[in-house]
């Protein structure tokens, strides 16, 4: 049986903080185009042209979600997974509602 995209959603990590939210995200660097290519256990999986070096997956991970959400790159940062696939991002000024209404658009 398959499950609607609001039960997927419900699996992610999401956290709410006093300035916004953070959600776990695992990146997957060096794909054939920039999207959101599903729920993975509890993170949201994403798919990055760039390759893992200098920062530029990072970067372009920020960016990525930045423009999702309608928000400037300023609000959004990486608040632990650095140097990992797995990283948690923090988004400032973002409602966990508002968010899981963006992202549905892509699930």
């Amino acid at each position: 049986m398959e499950t609607s995209p609001g039960e997927r959603l419900s699996t992610l990590d999401i956290k709410v903080l006093p300035d916004g939210i953070s959600v776990r995200v695992r990146v997957q660097p060096r794909a054939s185009k920039n999207a959101v290519a599903g729920i993975m256990g509890n993170c949201l999986k994403i798919n990055l042209t760039s390759p893992p070096v200098d920062g530029e997956a990072n970067a372009a991970c920020l960016a990525f979600i930045a423009g999702l959400m309608h928000l400037p790159k300023s609000a959004v940062s990486i608040t632990s997974g650095q140097t990992n696939r797995q990283k948690v991002i923090k988004l400032t000024g973002l409602d966990k509602n508002i968010f899981l209404t963006h992202l549905s658009a892509y699930i």
